[in-house]
């Protein structure tokens, strides 16, 4: 019986062609009127929904209170941070102060857009 010795080990390589801007614009709501009409018809069960498919507790969008929303403008940092989609602060609070239904309705295009898998590449069974 003979035994080989692993001096290394395949790595996981993330094959990845998305590109460094939102997948939709934030009047984009035609690329899925369905979501869109829930959206403004059912806004705070469509946050929560989004919230919880982001892997967010359901109820957080309810949170949100007071002339900013923190929580629509921190979903959108964070998810602009875990995209690596280049934008700013000041455009992430107008959009979650004055569009909010369709800030969320963006967020949840680019999330469904943005469901890779990981794909091992040149991984060797040895």
């Amino acid at each position: 019986m003979s035994s080989k010795l692993v001096i290394r080990q395949p790595q996981p390589v993330m094959d990845s062609r998305e590109s460094d801007q939102w997948g939709s614009g934030i009047c984009d709501c035609c690329d899925n009127v369905p979501e869109c009409c829930f959206a403004f018809w059912c806004y705070p069960c469509f946050a929560c929904k989004t919230s919880r498919d982001y892997g967010q507790c359901l109820c957080l969008p309810l949170l949100d209170i007071g002339f900013i929303p923190p929580i629509t403008m921190s979903m959108r940092v964070s998810m602009r941070e875990r995209y690596g989609i280049k934008d700013t602060m000041c455009r992430d609070c107008v959009y979650a102060t004055f569009c909010t239904a369709c800030s969320w309705c963006q967020m949840s295009r680019e999330m469904k857009r943005r469901n890779i898998q990981i794909v091992l590449v040149s991984a060797k069974n040895s």
